[in-house]
């Protein structure tokens, strides 16, 4: 296999490759390639696209999706699930940047 092409086996533990072909990726999650589209138009995951212009899910996507579908079977209107997961990783990311902060901040008064 040439160097510049990295093995197929190598993505196994990727959860950003994009594996999971639409209708897989329903059948996966028990929903509905509809319903994997409408969160892409609301812009919650974007799929890549194959040569051929599938489009092609990640493991990560398909955990965003599986929340989504959570929070629209309770009831939540599929505008509002997406936001609510948009601001839930915000506020991950948010939490995380805090954490770092306190971190070095601490570190760096250890020193003083």
């Amino acid at each position: 296999m040439p160097a510049d092409n990295a093995p197929v086996a190598g993505n196994l533990d990727d959860d950003d490759y994009p594996a999971y072909t639409m209708g897989r990726a329903a059948d996966v999650l028990g929903i509905t390639p509809a319903f994997l589209r409408a969160i892409g138009e609301a812009e919650l995951i974007t799929p890549l696209r194959s040569e051929g212009g599938h489009r092609r899910y990640s493991r990560r996507q398909l955990r965003i999706a599986a929340r989504a579908r959570e929070l629209v079977d309770q009831g939540t209107p599929i505008e509002a699930a997406c936001r609510i997961i948009s601001l839930e990783d915000q506020l991950d990311d948010a939490l995380r940047l805090n954490r770092e902060m306190r971190r070095r901040l601490g570190e760096h008064g250890a020193d003083t």
